[in-house]
C-alpha cells in the first residue's frame, strides 16, 4: 500500500509551504489587530500542520486506491452533500458545515477532489466501453446531482468550482470540438438554471458585479472596501498589521474570501506578484506532471486537480479587484479554513504521487541500461 522508496517535488511542496506561510503571516497581523477571533492564527497553523500530514500520506499512499474506491468516493459525497442540507450549520445565508463539536467539516471542498477522482475514473475506464456521447451523457448526470445538491444549500461559488472541473476535465480528456461544444452548450444552461436556485443576496452581488455602483453601502459594500484595500496598497505595502481597511474591519471577511485584499494592502504590489509567481509554479509543476503521467487516470486527476486551482485562484482574485461576482469562493493555501486548507494539500499529495510514480519508473529505465 505505501511506497518504500519516495521522490518529492520540492519545487513543488516548497511553493505551497511558502503560500501556506504568507497565509499565517497575514492571519497574524488581523489578529495582531484584535480581529474577533484571537485564535484564528493558531487554528489556520493546526489546519496547516494537517494538510502536510495528509499531503504525505496521500503522496505515499498508491493512486490507484483512489481509482479503485472511486465509486464509494463518489457515493459518500452525496450523502454528506444531503446531510448538510438537513444538519448543517448557516453561515451568511449557506448551510454548507456539518458541526462535529470540535471542528466543522464543509463538504463542498470535499466534494470538489471527490468528483475529479470520480470523473477522472469513469472517463478513463468507459472510454473504450461506451460511445462518446453516452459516456458524456452518463457524466452530465452523475455530476449535475452534485452541483444540484450545492446549489441547494445555496453555494453558487462552490456550484461555478464543479462546474468549471466537469467542463475542463471533459476538454482535457480528447473529445471532438463538435462534441465539446455541446457539452458546453449545457453547461451555460446549467448556469443560467441556477440563478432561480439563488438566494436573494446571491442574485444582489451579481446585480452589483453588473452594475458596481448599485448599492455601495449594501450587496457590493465588500467589493468596494476590497478594491480600496488593494489600491492602497502601493508598491510595497503599509506593513503587516498596518492596513487600514482589514485591520479597523471595514474589509468584511478580511482573513477568508478577501484575504488577497488584505495582503495586497500590506505587502503591495511586490506582494501579490510573489503569490501570483508562486501560483504559477504551483500550476507549471502540475502540468509537467500531467505531461508524464503514466495513465489516463492519473493524467485526468492532475488536469482536474489543476483546473480546480486555477479557477478558485482566477475567480476569488477577480472578486478581490471587482473583476468577478462575490461568490464565497477561497483562495488555495491562503484563505483561512480547515477544510479548504484540507483538501488543497491533499490534492498536492496525490500530485506528488503521481510524480513519485513516473520518476521512480523512470529511474528504474535508466538503471536497467
Amino acid at each position: 500500500m505505501f511506497k518504500k522508496n519516495f521522490i518529492f517535488d520540492w519545487v513543488l511542496v516548497a511553493s505551497v509551504l511558502f503560500l501556506s506561510g504568507i497565509s499565517l503571516l497575514a492571519l497574524y497581523g488581523i489578529s495582531a489587530a484584535g480581529f474577533k477571533e484571537q485564535g484564528i492564527i493558531w487554528k489556520q497553523l493546526v489546519y496547516v500542520i494537517l494538510g502536510i500530514a495528509a499531503m504525505i500520506f496521500f503522496a505515499r499512499v498508491d493512486y490507484h486506491y483512489l481509482r479503485s474506491y472511486s465509486r464509494p468516493i463518489y457515493f459518500i459525497t452525496i450523502l454528506f452533500l444531503i446531510a448538510v442540507l438537513f444538519l448543517g450549520s448557516t453561515s451568511h445565508g449557506t448551510s454548507g458545515w456539518l458541526n462535529f463539536g470540535f471542528f466543522n467539516v464543509q463538504p463542498i471542498e470535499f466534494a470538489k477532489i471527490a468528483l475529479i477522482i470520480f470523473l477522472a475514473s469513469f472517463i478513463s475506464s468507459k472510454k473504450m466501453v461506451l460511445g462518446e456521447m453516452v459516456r458524456l451523457f452518463a457524466s452530465v448526470v452523475l455530476t449535475i446531482v452534485i452541483i444540484f445538491l450545492v446549489i441547494k444549500q445555496p453555494d453558487l461559488g462552490g456550484a461555478m468550482i464543479l462546474l468549471a472541473i466537469w467542463l475542463g476535465m471533459l476538454l482535457l480528456s480528447g473529445i471532438n470540438k463538435k462534441t465539446f461544444f455541446i457539452i458546453f452548450s449545457v453547461g451555460i444552461l446549467l448556469s443560467a438554471a441556477s440563478w432561480f436556485f439563488l438566494a436573494d443576496y446571491q442574485k444582489a452581488r451579481i446585480a452589483n458585479f453588473v452594475n458596481p455602483q448599485l448599492d455601495i453601502k449594501g450587496s457590493g459594500y465588500n467589493v468596494f472596501q476590497s478594491i480600496i484595500a488593494v489600491g492602497s496598497g502601493g508598491i510595497t505595502g503599509k506593513g503587516i498589521g498596518q492596513g487600514s481597511q482589514s485591520q479597523l474591519n471595514f474589509l468584511p471577511e478580511s482573513h477568508n474570501d478577501f484575504i488577497f485584499a488584505t495582503i495586497t494592502e500590506e505587502l503591495g504590489f511586490f506582494g501579490s506578484m510573489l503569490i501570483l509567481f508562486l501560483y504559477a509554479i504551483i500550476l507549471y509543476r502540475l502540468k509537467n506532471i500531467a505531461s508524464l503521467a503514466p495513465d489516463n487516470f492519473s493524467y485526468l486527476v492532475i488536469c482536474g486537480i489543476m483546473i480546480m486551482l486555477f479557477f478558485q485562484l482566477l475567480v476569488n482574485i477577480g472578486m478581490n479587484m471587482g473583476l468577478a461576482p462575490v461568490v464565497g469562493v477561497t483562495l488555495p493555501f491562503l484563505s483561512y479554513g480547515g477544510s479548504s486548507i484540507l483538501v488543497c494539500f491533499i490534492a498536492i499529495g496525490i500530485a506528488l504521487n503521481v510524480y513519485n510514480k513516473r520518476t521512480i519508473s523512470d529511474s528504474k529505465v535508466v538503471q536497467s541500461y
